[in-house]
């Protein structure tokens, strides 16, 4: 039989087309087959480490529960229990050691742990926090503790000393709880770590995807630890295939391009009763027609990028020193900030990025109407010290720090005024992940006044959105359990066009209140710590039979609340309930709060078994003490939450809101009910008091006369890191300078009404005398 009696040859433009499609058929083949490759190892990877971290868990849970039982165990040991029944602890112990060759140090207290707290700092918080829970479960507990210089595996129980309770501690070498971690594979290029709230007890593979382990943790049953992991972003498969649907498909496209390989060599089967195509025109070849292509195409256009000329040496300018405050830059624009001066702040941080080493940093502003002309002086100064800019446009504050992180630049600067009045901008500055305050904020004066001002080849200016990854960020960590109708007021804040969008995202039902961007801010001032600028909020949340109301401040970094029935929940009670859900899952965790917060919250958080340490109010200087503690949280009676857990670190009025939502929708009772269970006193808002003088050279001569020996305040327990704070048994009351503004803020609480009077008083019977006699003093 002959070739022609069973096929015959394909016209022309059928070759070329089954060439093209060859080829196309191929690639696609090879893109699936090779995407199902990647996917299969990939998923056996993380196959792979998620058995490693089973393993890790059940080992760690199994090693925590002997140690601890074997603590129980040994204080029923007859000769330990006659040496603390005759009140020898000494003795106790190395009966205890000898029976227990792991241990290292036994130590016996008495409940009350007067040693500890008479130096708390220096005993170590968390082992004080695990001797506390010990006493308060009565049963034998176990945690990770800074014991002196020494991380260890501290296990506490209760105990009988002398016929009075007590507490039993033993200190144990950490490879009791990581010698599964020290053994188990761990498949190259993932990530296993074991964790105690932000701590890393042991680790082991590719540091760098230390940031996202937690999204793969286990809990190792109620202990506080957890075992965290991690495998390197290796995408998704197209189309959602999976890894056998894209090999199966390579293999389809891979006999379709064999069939279509056939029909370009020219040979096509003869059909019965086909017509014969008539013959067409020429046809250009696949290159030919590539080459065609390329020459049709328009030049392609380079992507903009900075100048790299000189740029012009910037004027000098007049420079306020009094801008410089104690945790930011903050001044009246047109007289104090220019954007000469704005140019000349941003060479300084640019020079002081040189220094460290660091080139990258993110800029951003809020809505205020100065705020584009300030940014292009920052943005010229940075450039100009030779800094790469990253400007995420106007975001609310945290958006710049979670940018920061985010972008992998490790710097930022915010520009706004936050909750100060219109006529008001300025600049929170981070560098390197370290927020910069007191002598890091007037070094930066000093050196621009010095000309110590670094230059080099300008660095270049790259505009980019972060807001979706922002929300995309919080909403895959945070999900509702139920929904919940919450009023958001933004007081025209730059958090008005992010705060709905994210609170819809982690499924609330929001009713936006002053959204609107707009820096005259023509509703009310937003600066959520007045209760006068939360009545619209209150009557809104009234209206719309909302369960909550959220207001936030003018940059976003503040949260305030209000509930269904109109009352104020004050920040200081909202870092109640934070601790207490924080501290579930990082049992003996340290709480940082400011000298304006309620007496009653050490007490709170000591009960949920935290460790309470007061601090100087100021969102920097809050972060600083957090970095130096290793804080969980922290908080401000302004509305600053700092979140380390599940979050950075920053403050952020939006996170913060998002997280109490998660809280309150957790539970069966209503947001009022959940908030009114919290304990409260009588208590007054922040007071501020306007001075024309300095505000710190006032309180500098208050916090003198009350520590004189005759002083009405003798009978107090007084504290000066910021300020005055006097304690009494029945209540406190506040005196401290603002570094925002110049004014006298004051805040009092008391058990009943009568005392908060008699404190509120006397506070104002001192002021009194150091200010002039025309001064309003209503307190």
């Amino acid at each position: 039989m002959t070739k022609m009696e069973t096929g015959r040859q394909a016209p022309p433009e059928i070759k070329r087309a089954g060439r093209l499609l060859a080829v196309l058929l191929i690639l696609l083949a090879g893109w699936f087959g090779w995407s199902g490759a990647q996917q299969w190892r990939a998923d056996a990877r993380e196959q792979q480490l998620a058995d490693a971290r089973d393993q890790v868990v059940a080992a760690t849970a199994a090693a925590v529960a002997a140690q601890e039982r074997a603590l129980a165990q040994r204080l029923q040991d007859p000769q330990v229990q006659a040496a603390l029944e005759q009140g020898d602890p000494d003795t106790a112990a190395l009966v205890l050691r000898g029976a227990w060759p792991d241990v290292e140090e036994v130590l016996f207290w008495r409940a009350d742990l007067a040693p500890a707290y008479a130096d708390a700092g220096e005993f170590g918080y968390a082992r004080l926090a695990l001797l506390e829970r010990a006493l308060s479960t009565d049963a034998a507990v176990a945690a990770v503790v800074r014991d002196g210089q020494d991380i260890r595996l501290g296990v506490a129980a209760p105990a009988r000393m002398s016929g009075a309770a007590a507490v039993a501690y033993a200190r144990l070498p950490l490879r009791t709880l990581t010698a599964t971690l020290d053994q188990v594979a761990v498949p190259e290029g993932s990530y296993l770590a074991l964790r105690q709230g932000n701590y890393n007890v042991s680790e082991r593979g590719a540091g760098a995807l230390s940031g996202s382990a937690d999204a793969l943790s286990r809990e190792v049953g109620k202990s506080g630890l957890r075992t965290a992991a991690a495998v390197p972003d290796a995408g998704s498969a197209p189309f959602q295939l999976g890894a056998m649907g894209c090999l199966v498909l390579a293999g389809v496209l891979a006999v379709l391009a064999l069939l279509a390989l056939v029909v370009a060599s020219g040979w096509m089967p003869r059909p019965g009763r086909a017509r014969e195509a008539a013959a067409g025109e020429p046809q250009p070849t696949f290159g030919q027609t590539l080459e065609r292509e390329a020459a049709d195409a328009p030049a392609p256009v380079a992507a903009a990028r900075p100048a790299r000329t000189e740029p012009e040496p910037l004027p000098d300018v007049a420079l306020d020193p009094g801008i410089f405050r104690a945790y930011d830059i903050r001044g009246v624009v047109g007289t104090q900030l220019t954007a000469q001066v704005a140019a000349r702040i941003g060479q300084a941080i640019g020079s002081v990025m040189a220094e460290q080493g660091l080139t990258d940093i993110v800029v951003g502003r809020d809505g205020r109407l100065s705020g584009p002309d300030l940014v292009g002086g920052l943005i010229e100064g940075l450039r100009k010290a030779g800094r790469n800019v990253i400007d995420v446009g106007m975001v609310p504050t945290p958006v710049v720090y979670f940018a920061a992180y985010h972008l992998r630049a490790g710097s930022g600067v915010a520009v706004t005024g936050s909750h100060n009045p219109p006529d008001y901008n300025g600049f929170k500055i981070v560098v390197g992940g370290e927020t910069l305050s007191g002598d890091a904020i007037t070094g930066l004066y000093a050196r621009i006044a010095e000309g110590r001002l670094h230059e080099a080849a300008p660095g270049s200016l790259l505009q980019q959105d972060v807001a979706d990854d922002y929300i995309q960020r919080i909403a895959d960590d945070v999900q509702l359990e139920r929904p919940l109708k919450v009023v958001a007021d933004a007081g025209n804040g730059v958090a008005g066009d992010i705060a709905p969008r994210l609170l819809e995202a982690i499924g609330a039902e929001v009713v936006p209140l002053y959204c609107e961007i707009d820096g005259t801010f023509p509703n009310h001032h937003p600066d959520p710590s007045e209760p006068a600028n939360l009545e619209d909020l209150i009557q809104t949340v009234k209206q719309f039979d909302a369960d909550l109301g959220l207001a936030f401040d003018g940059d976003g970094d503040r949260l305030g609340v209000v509930t269904r029935d109109g009352k104020v929940i004050f920040p200081d009670r909202l870092l109640m309930l934070f601790a207490a859900d924080v501290l579930q899952r990082n049992p003996g965790a340290m709480v940082i709060y400011d000298v304006k917060c309620t007496g009653k919250l050490s007490d709170y958080i000591l009960r949920n078994g935290g460790s309470p340490l007061m601090w100087k109010t100021g969102h920097s200087l809050i972060k600083s003490k957090m970095r130096e503690t290793e804080a969980e949280l922290a908080g401000e009676m302004s509305g600053h939450f700092f979140f380390k857990e599940r979050w950075y670190g920053f403050d952020d009025g939006l996170y913060s809101a998002a997280r109490l939502l998660e809280i309150l929708a957790g539970r069966m009772e209503t947001p009022s009910e959940v908030l009114d269970e919290l304990p409260d006193g009588v208590s007054t808002p922040e007071i501020k008091v306007a001075v024309d003088g300095s505000p710190h050279e006032i309180v500098g001569r208050f916090a003198a006369a009350a520590q004189e020996e005759d002083s009405p305040f003798a009978g107090a327990r007084l504290t000066t890191i910021d300020g005055l704070r006097a304690d009494w048994s029945d209540g406190w009351g506040l005196l401290r300078a603002s570094n925002t503004t110049p004014v006298l803020v004051l805040r009092f609480e008391a058990d009943n009404e009568a005392a908060l009077v008699r404190i509120r008083d006397l506070y104002r019977e001192q002021l009194r005398g150091l200010l002039p006699d025309d001064a309003p003093l209503e307190l």
